[in-house]
């Protein structure tokens, strides 16, 4: 049974609050919080509420005890009776007779009872008329022991010239903790404060531990399966175990049939006490493996008896697992004592504090509400004790989080740091690479113009000498050489200018150097050079290849067709696979001679033509347009790709 003095434990045990902040001062918040909880438990329920003034306690009581399978027995009892107690592990019926004064009321008030509790099925009868029946008599799916019962009184039925009779019937189920608790009797109103003061903090209570039970046993649960530690996993066992305890505190109307459903509640306290002492050894980090095993065995063996109990009607082996359970909880202390006063980690400090209520409201649930002893006591601690565990699993979470938040952070500073640095070192390497790339292409382009030079103007420049050098020179073949020397310059000179990869620009530079010895040898051009887009990146050096196939084949036309026409062509061919750039030369000479003069100047210059175009990659064909009428076709196809 639950009383007045419970409530206002069960009060305080669910304001306490836990801040969130982490490190030192959580762990000193959480201290200070348990030693206010421990005063209040071994404190605060023994003091006792103000009676109202109107009304009364009514202590004793004219029984008539019916256990199974014994005598009925008819003496005075006094009130709170624990049936549990007088007739461990039997079921049965009982009947209280109650006088009550007719004076305790003023005249006119209407009137109550209030029952801290009876049980398990009670019908109660007020001046031989029945005035409420909680379940029906003998049906066990009802448990009235489980809150408190106020019963107004119809003013139909109250005498105020005589005693009122009271009348209490109940059926009680073996193992279920039935009874009589203490009667008041007196002012509706004033009672009905009582009640509602009474009930909201008895289920409140109950209702928020198994919330809170519920909700850090998800929450663990979730982070186990995520991290996979034991830790988390071990919490959430016991607090998922420690939710059907604390609804079976509110919950009258169970649908699981009596006696499993007590064996359901038995193991599942066992598992989270068991859990509870295994969770504690977990978060110290010291896990000797004799006392693992033994709290794995302790959890067993009780949880055996519990069934066995509830199986054989023998509350004697649930009271044996119990002890067994307080043992171990026992033995793991000295753990958490050298933890805190020896080691001095503050999490030990706190779980000591925690531990040693737990231990404490154990004992006073199992020597005085279970045993009866010292006395005897009708209010459970254990459920508010081990409340505390949450608020600690919970300060552990936060204080996880909040150090690996740090972490990150501090490891994101260093990355940073790291990355910055490395920045640095690619940026400076990266600048070295740069210049040593504009070094290269400058030593490369030098090379090239150097070999240009060499192999354009030089050769020609040592023709020219060898010429100048004989006895009697011809002038025209000065003349030539000169003119050959000087377009070898400029095409040199041409190719170091930005083209823009615009193929038009490169062919209209060399008519450009082209037409006044076209036009002085009376030549006419006829410049056909259509769109061509631009071109993906091509070197200098192609450039000054396709320069020279051109003027090598104007060069023949001037010394060796006899033309007085020349037609360029160019065209673009982006639909053909690859895409390439054609150009044709066309004249109206005498055409290619059928049988070139081994080692002459003509098939000596047709070689060099095709070897530049196969040092770009393109296809040199070159033809007589008509044997009859003559002519002379260079056919040049580039691949090449739009930019």
């Amino acid at each position: 049974m639950c009383t007045t003095n419970r409530k206002r434990f069960s009060r305080h045990a669910t304001s306490a609050g836990f801040p969130s902040v982490t490190g030192g001062d959580l762990r000193r918040l959480v201290l200070a919080a348990l030693c206010l909880w421990l005063v209040l438990a071994l404190v605060g329920p023994r003091v006792d509420a103000a009676e109202p003034p109107d009304t009364i306690d009514v202590v004793m009581a004219e029984a008539t005890l019916e256990p199974d399978g014994q005598p009925v027995q008819q003496r005075r009892v006094q009130l709170p009776f624990r049936w549990d107690h007088e007739f461990p592990g039997l079921g049965g019926k009982a009947t209280y007779r109650i006088e009550l004064p007719s004076s305790a009321v003023p005249a006119g008030q209407p009137v109550a009872l209030l029952l801290s509790g009876a049980g398990n099925q009670v019908a109660i009868s007020f001046n031989d008329a029945l005035v409420a029946s909680y379940g029906t008599l003998g049906v066990p799916t009802y448990d009235a022991a489980k809150g408190n019962l106020l019963v107004p009184v119809p003013a139909v039925l109250h005498r105020d010239d005589r005693p009122q009779s009271l009348l209490v019937r109940t059926t009680i189920q073996r193992q279920r903790g039935a009874g009589l608790a203490s009667i008041q009797y007196g002012s509706e109103a004033s009672l009905a404060a009582v009640y509602r003061e009474r009930q909201g903090w008895r289920n409140t209570s109950a209702i928020v531990y198994a919330v809170s039970l519920l909700l850090m046993g998800g929450i663990a649960g979730g982070l186990w399966l995520r991290q996979r530690d034991a830790l988390y996993g071990c919490f959430a066992l016991a607090a998922l175990s420690g939710v059907a305890r604390n609804l079976d505190r509110v919950w009258p109307d169970v649908a699981i049939p009596w006696p499993l459903w007590g064996a359901v509640v038995a193991v599942c306290y066992a598992c989270h006490i068991g859990l509870i002492a295994r969770f504690v050894l977990l978060v110290l980090e010291r896990n000797p493996p004799w006392l693992v095993r033994s709290i794995y065995a302790a959890l067993a063996l009780s949880v055996t008896l519990a069934c066995a109990s509830f199986a054989f009607a023998r509350p004697l082996l649930w009271t044996s697992g119990l002890v067994v359970l307080q043992l171990t909880s026992i033995i793991c202390l000295p753990y958490v004592v050298y933890g805190a006063l020896v080691d001095r980690r503050r999490i030990a400090g706190v779980l000591m504090a925690a531990g040693t209520l737990a231990i404490l409201a154990g004992a006073h649930d199992l020597l005085l509400v279970r045993m009866g002893l010292f006395g005897g006591a009708y209010y459970t601690l254990t459920a508010h004790a081990m409340f505390f565990f949450v608020m600690i699993l919970a300060g552990l979470v936060v204080e996880r989080y909040s150090r690996t938040v740090a972490d990150y952070r501090s490891l994101n500073a260093n990355l940073a740091a790291r990355v910055a640095e490395r920045e640095d070192q690619l940026r400076g390497a990266f600048e070295t690479v740069r210049q040593q790339q504009q070094e290269q292409a400058v030593l490369l382009e030098r090379q090239r113009i150097m070999r240009e030079i060499h192999d354009g103007v030089g050769s020609q420049l040592v023709g020219l000498l060898n010429v100048v050098t004989q006895a009697r020179p011809d002038r025209a073949v000065i003349e030539e050489h000169v003119k050959l020397a000087l377009d070898e310059m400029r095409m040199a000179v041409d190719s170091l200018q930005p083209t823009h990869d615009d193929l038009a620009t490169v062919l209209a530079t060399l008519r450009y150097r082209l037409q006044p010895r076209l036009d002085a040898a009376g030549i006419e051009l006829v410049w056909d050079v259509e769109v061509i887009p631009q071109l993906e990146p091509f070197a200098a050096q192609a450039a000054l290849q396709l320069q020279r196939i051109l003027l090598e084949a104007f060069t023949n036309v001037l010394k060796h067709a006899g033309a007085t026409r020349i037609v360029m062509h160019a065209s673009w061919h982006g639909e053909e696979s690859p895409s390439l750039v054609r150009i044709m030369l066309t004249d109206n000479g005498r055409g290619l001679p059928s049988a070139p003069a081994s080692g002459g100047r003509t098939g000596h210059g047709i070689a060099n033509m095709r070897a530049r175009a196969q040092s770009i990659g393109a296809r040199l064909q070159i033809e007589t347009v008509d044997h009859a009428a003559g002519g002379t076709r260079m056919l040049l196809d580039w691949p090449c790709a739009p930019a």
